[in-house]
């Protein structure tokens, strides 16, 4: 059995208002949907179907919001970070890519009418997103952004070099990619907010109710736990990269991936850090994005190296914002270091697979959670509600296994990224950055 990173150690856990899910699944129910899974895709999925009328019970075999949709870095940045957009059409083809497309695009905003209108206590913050360009050279590839995202009906534009430093207050930047649509929260709050607005809807939320085997009996499911069972007509595995054993092989078809995420102790004099309360992207290969809290933290996330322990990872992170930010301490305190896992395969984009007839599951958002989480959610739902297949905005694929190059080659990438890095901030005449 995977062993994941300690929750404890979320700051979102500990600033998110108290959970209260503690019902344990016993005894025997009904329902016309089983969903595993209490993350960001389970959670919209049941409370888009409990709002239509329909019998909801959803399992988690922790607590709400235990896997990446409790441990992100709270950022809900509505694009396709690998990918540009005539990518994922020419991937999922022209009517698909484009209905997924839209899903994306318009997530952040369709996530703030959640927000508002369940009153979810979140930290929901939606006043932008900015891409720096580190080098002159990357301003082409963040014009590209701006005249593909504004033509899918976006109002992205690109930024001067000084419009940059007063929304983020990143010195050095030659410009940058601003999406005002990017927004930024505490993750576990939302998670914990979409599961009481499910319930209020009908829905049955029950935690520490680990899934041990789903099995066809006549034309339905008995999806079984420790302590109880659940007999439903369809059932749709959520879990990602936290699924255990709960259905064979599906922990195989993704690998695992570590993020590192860290919060400063309250900083309310570094007032030139995010001024404007955006999510900042520093443009690198190895990517370093960072925000603010609701109590004047500093949350930055990037992936960590191969080797070193909390100490390294630390210097790593304060170097990183120290060159950003050259007014802030030399002894920068961190209030909290964590490491997230992410489901991570060759698309890294969601893969919806078929298990048995009424039965499917999704995994592969290869940390994209906010965002995607709703996406997903609007597909499970419309693969619920018996949409015919070729109008889903996934294609449902049979399950299959991951290839093995995935275990290093995410790690083998981010090294070539940030030698790509190296070698346009030497070429551009640019101080190497850390």
């Amino acid at each position: 059995m995977r062993r994941f990173s300690p929750i404890g150690d979320v700051l979102w856990r500990k600033t998110a208002p108290p959970s209260e899910f503690k019902e344990v699944l016993s005894g025997h129910r009904e329902a016309e949907i089983c969903i595993v899974g209490g993350g960001f895709c389970g959670l919209h999925t049941a409370l888009n179907l409990a709002k239509e009328g329909r019998s909801v019970i959803l399992l988690e075999a922790e607590e709400i919001g235990f896997g990446g949709s409790g441990r992100n870095a709270g950022h809900c940045t509505p694009t396709f970070h690998h990918y540009s957009l005539n990518s994922i059409r020419r991937l999922l083809g022209e009517k698909r890519g484009e209905k997924l497309i839209q899903l994306q695009l318009n997530a952040a905003d369709r996530i703030a009418d959640i927000v508002h209108e369940h009153n979810i206590d979140c930290e929901w913050v939606q006043n932008g997103y900015v891409m720096a360009a580190p080098t002159p050279g990357n301003l082409s590839a963040l014009q590209s952004k701006v005249d593909s995202y504004n033509a899918a009906g976006q109002s992205t534009y690109l930024a001067d070099a000084e419009e940059v430093r007063k929304l983020t207050g990143m010195k050095g930047q030659f410009g940058g990619w601003v999406h005002p649509g990017g927004a930024h929260l505490n993750p576990m709050g939302l998670s914990r907010g979409l599961a009481m607005a499910a319930r209020r809807h009908g829905a049955g939320l029950f935690v520490r109710s680990r899934v041990t085997e789903a099995r066809r009996t006549g034309r339905k499911w008995k999806v079984s736990t420790t302590e109880g069972s659940v007999i439903a007509k369809r059932v749709i595995y959520t879990t990602g990269a936290y699924t255990q054993a709960a259905w064979p092989k599906l922990d195989k078809s993704f690998r695992i991936m570590r993020v590192m995420v860290g919060a400063t102790k309250p900083l309310p004099d570094a007032i030139d850090v995010l001024p404007e309360n955006v999510t900042a992207h520093d443009g690198r290969g190895n990517i370093f994005v960072y925000k603010r809290d609701a109590f004047g933290r500093i949350v930055a996330s990037m992936f960590p190296r191969l080797f070193g322990g909390r100490e390294k990872m630390l210097r790593l992170l304060t170097r990183r914002l120290q060159y950003h930010h050259p007014s802030l301490p030399a002894d920068i305190e961190w209030d909290c270091l964590w490491t997230g896992e992410l489901d991570m395969q060759p698309l890294t984009i969601p893969r919806l697979y078929h298990l048995e007839e009424g039965a499917v599951a999704v995994t592969g958002l290869s940390g994209r959670g906010v965002p995607t989480g709703y996406t997903v959610g609007q597909v499970l739902s419309d693969w619920a509600r018996d949409m015919p297949h070729n109008d889903l905005a996934l294609p449902i694929e049979p399950l299959r296994r991951t290839p093995l190059y995935m275990s290093f080659g995410p790690q083998l990438a981010l090294r070539g990224y940030e030698m790509r890095d190296r070698f346009s901030e030497w070429r551009s005449g640019q101080k190497m950055r850390p």
